[in-house]
């Protein structure tokens, strides 16, 4: 079936990643997200492995590099700034602690919408209201009073998808709170980083404060983590989210009262709990759900963004060679997905873990088995298979703003 019609949910990152993909397969594809707009700055993501070759495959390498943070390393340091440890973006073949592709999350967001933008109908301010399937298609109704039928429907909404709790029930049965809080806002550059990351890790309460460069070199990216077990702030309330920030963090010591004094005129706070999607299946009919929506793996996995790059690539894909059939579609995207999103997730909770302050009297943690530890990270960075997809359709890369 040719010009299937797509609603994608969501425009943040695995939304317009996926509305490239279906493009090229052939799709008339929409994309609504509830902003008003791409939401600029973010945390760092990364590209490794074989995220970077689906990267490569939309023909988007050049322009995600031109828009890299360009870290050329990171240093842990103790509290009076000593450093600890250091690591380099040519380690691991930039498949290391720091990725040799780093973007900030905004900035990748403007890529993929910029390449996408001529051939995907961009819908802001809007939202999702009721959806209601049959044998043959979805309608929709939005929030904004709209009503139209698709073929097929997809989640990428992210960690709190309302299409996900609209269809496959409440965020309590899916989402797995890992103990841990993160925030992020962009702070003056006054603390003289120049293509380095720092990072303070206060061991005995588990908690810890970093300052990254970002290609504006007058700005930095800050970025908090703190434990707590009881978080129950909501996710939209913001000066709820900076009161709780201050409280847990004011006393960590090193840069953090500095990084503090600029949360209130930051553009661009974002603070969530960290946490993972676990899900049985990722499809109903023909709704389903793609990236944070249907498996996240939590910031501290280092994975997100490569999943929803690598799984738009396979969802896409098996979709058209399916010929848009939903139910065998859904089911090739989850078998060549499955075995990766797990990989990921438990390299997430392993490094939630890691950070965690020891209870006294806690036996010592046992030596971990490198051997199976590095074939769990081999399996986190490239445990998929990108197939050929020889004699589905590729119209080639959208055109867009690139080049």
């Amino acid at each position: 079936m040719s010009g299937t019609r797509v609603l994608v949910a969501g425009a943040s990152i695995a939304g317009p990643a996926l509305a490239h993909w279906l493009c090229r397969r052939g799709a008339e594809v929409t994309v609504v997200e509830r902003a008003p707009g791409l939401r600029p700055g973010g945390q760092a993501v990364d590209a490794r492995g074989v995220a970077k070759e689906a990267i490569r495959r939309m023909g988007l390498d050049a322009a995600v590099r031109a828009a890299c943070t360009d870290t050329a390393g990171a240093d842990t340091v103790d509290v009076d700034g000593n450093v600890l440890e250091t690591y380099s973006a040519d380690d691991d073949g930039g498949d290391g602690y720091i990725a040799d592709i780093e973007i900030l999350r905004g900035d990748l967001s403007r890529v993929l919408h910029d390449d996408t933008c001529a051939r995907v109908e961009y819908v802001f301010g809007d939202r999702i209201a009721e959806l209601t399937q049959d044998a043959d298609g979805v309608d929709v109704v939005f929030a904004g009073g709209d009503r139209r039928r698709f073929d097929l429907v997809i989640g990428a909404d992210g960690l709190h998808s309302g299409l996900r709790a609209m269809v496959f029930g409440p965020h309590e049965r899916f989402v797995r709170h890992l103990g841990l809080v993160l925030a992020f806002y962009s702070v003056p550059n006054e603390f003289g980083l120049d293509r380095r990351l720092i990072e303070y890790q206060h061991r005995g309460s588990g908690r810890s404060a970093l300052l990254r460069p970002i290609r504006d070199a007058t700005r930095a990216m800050a970025m908090f983590s703190f434990p707590s077990a009881d978080f129950d702030v909501d996710h939209r309330d913001v000066e709820a989210q900076k009161r709780l920030l201050r409280e847990r963090t004011a006393d960590l010591g090193w840069w953090a009262p500095r990084i503090l004094a600029h949360v209130d005129d930051t553009p661009d706070f974002y603070l969530d709990q960290v946490a993972q999607v676990v899900m049985d299946r990722w499809s109903d009919g023909r709704v389903g759900l793609f990236g944070d929506a249907a498996f996240s793996s939590s910031p501290m996995s280092g994975g997100g963004t490569g999943l929803a790059l690598v799984g738009a690539y396979l969802l896409a894909g098996e979709l058209a060679a399916a010929g848009w059939e939903p139910e065998a579609g859904f089911a090739g995207y989850e078998r060549r997905m499955r075995s990766f999103v797990e990989a990921n997730q438990e390299i997430g909770r392993m490094h939630v873990q890691s950070l965690s302050a020891p209870d006294p009297g806690d036996e010592p943690a046992p030596e971990p088995d490198m051997e199976a530890l590095m074939a769990l990270v081999e399996r986190a960075i490239n445990g998929a298979e990108l197939p050929d997809y020889a004699g589905v359709p590729d119209s080639g890369r959208p055109t867009g703003q690139h080049a």
